[in-house]
């Protein structure tokens, strides 16, 4: 009887899930695995073959943690944090080194990139915080100092790394939240103006590489087969691709290898050179269901935990999407962020699945009563 009524209740909780996300999730990693496949060129070795599987179980893992009573996440909200920060710790006193950064733990049978994790446990301790409060005490920047210090450490050991990029994104997923949760919007100015004014010594402690990046973006010609040789092929390929594109694998630049990274950061401008202008935006269009979507379910929820939640974790999505998208174009500097859903990684594709099951529960259980504590 236990069992069965045990049974109803997962039949039912999955009855709740909102498929339509679910499809345009879907619909964009099918485009990630012809964007792997094409990478590849023409075979499933060696980008296809481990995302597709990584998918497939990342998908059930998402599933698992959308059955998950949301008082459950809202419990292990500040543990979470705790484990990612030590993780955080770790990689930089003995992470692995690759890509010139130390940005991986080895466990032996796989490589994991806390940082990653750090993203989707940030937005969940966060939300936990400000959902005890309320948008009065937000107004004292005595009640701010706690949040503020939960952005900045995982943020400093991210761009020790280094790995400015992350950081960044970090950073920016922590503003959605204050903004979320009501703080005044004089704070967000006064910060806006701290931070312009520190510009002149952020650059002096920037590696060269990075310093690079910036002067690179404001004048890519300036060095066409060196620092501007990326940004000078994406653009390329974007615009040979035409509006019908030249057709899965007859890309000219990623089959000739003048187009780098095509697997990881440049993947938008591999897919949109094979599948033109039509492709690119309806890559588009399916992350704009997948966002809407999101939007659409946290309005429906009924506590301000599960809607921080919600808005944070599609928020996160949102910028990675729109920044990776702007960078490959050239109206930004490159900052190797990848494009979710399509960028070959495992620690990624598994971070981001768990926080679509996040959103799934607190839309599930959004009539769930919670703690203000």
């Amino acid at each position: 009887m236990i069992l069965l009524r045990s049974e109803n209740q997962l039949l039912y909780k999955l009855s709740q899930i909102n498929w339509v996300q679910v499809i345009f999730i879907w619909l964009v990693a099918i485009v990630g695995f012809l964007a792997m496949y094409s990478a590849g060129g023409g075979s499933l070795s060696p980008w296809a073959e481990r995302q597709i599987p990584r998918f497939i179980f990342a998908f059930f893992l998402m599933l698992a943690v959308a059955v998950v009573d949301i008082r459950i996440w809202h419990r292990l909200a500040y543990p979470f944090y705790g484990v990612c920060v030590l993780m955080l710790v770790a990689v930089d006193i003995f992470g692995h080194i690759g890509m010139g950064a130390q940005r991986w733990l080895n466990l032996g049978v796989m490589k994991i990139q806390p940082s990653e994790l750090m993203k989707i446990a940030s937005i969940l301790a966060l939300a936990r915080y400000f959902h005890g409060g309320s948008v009065e005490n937000w107004k004292n920047i005595r009640y701010l100092l706690i949040p503020i210090a939960m952005v900045g450490l995982p943020f400093l050991l991210v761009a020790v790394q280094p790995d400015l990029g992350t950081g960044g994104m970090l950073m920016l997923g922590g503003v959605i939240m204050f903004f979320i949760a009501g703080v005044p919007m004089w704070m967000f100015l006064v910060s806006g103006g701290a931070a312009l004014a520190a510009l002149p010594v952020a650059w002096s402690v920037l590696h060269d590489y990075q310093k690079q990046r910036v002067l690179t973006f404001l004048n890519p010609e300036s060095d066409p087969l060196g620092a501007g040789y990326h940004i000078i092929q994406s653009k390329i390929a974007l615009g040979s691709g035409g509006i019908l594109g030249k057709g899965l694998l007859q890309g000219t630049q990623s089959r000739l290898n003048f187009l780098p990274e095509k697997q990881t950061d440049f993947v938008f401008t591999l897919w949109t050179e094979e599948t033109g202008l039509l492709g690119g935006v309806s890559l588009l269009l399916f992350f704009g269901g997948i966002i809407f979507s999101g939007l659409w379910m946290a309005l429906r929820t009924r506590t301000p935990f599960a809607q921080m939640v919600i808005f944070g974790l599609v928020g996160n999505f949102s910028l990675y999407a729109f920044i990776n998208v702007a960078m490959v174009m050239g109206l930004i500097p490159v900052v190797g962020i990848p494009l979710p859903l399509i960028s070959y990684g495992g620690t990624a594709m598994l971070a981001l699945m768990i926080g679509f099951g996040l959103v799934q529960s607190a839309y599930i259980h959004r009539d769930a009563k919670l703690p203000r504590s």
